[in-house]
């Protein structure tokens, strides 16, 4: 099964990313993912559910471990096992 992962971190800062931003999206574009797309108001990544699973923990794990009061995160399964 592939999945595809959108998230955004907060508090937003318009003038610099912030650390918990930063956090989140080291770990995501580190993991084995395909499409990454890292933007300043949402960031996207799709893969093996395995993997996608695995980045999701840690990019909460570091985000919130950061400074993040809140990770808003949306997980859709994509391809040809989608329903």
């Amino acid at each position: 099964m592939r999945l595809r992962v959108e998230f955004t971190t907060e508090p937003f800062d318009l003038e610099e990313a912030p650390a918990h931003a930063v956090a989140a999206r080291e770990v995501i574009q580190k993991a084995q993912l395909d499409a990454v797309d890292v933007g300043p108001f949402g960031n996207t990544a799709e893969g093996d559910a395995d993997e996608v699973l695995t980045a999701v923990a840690a990019l909460l794990r570091d985000a919130l471990g950061s400074g993040a009061t809140r990770v808003s995160l949306q997980v859709n399964v994509i391809g040809e096992d989608a329903p």
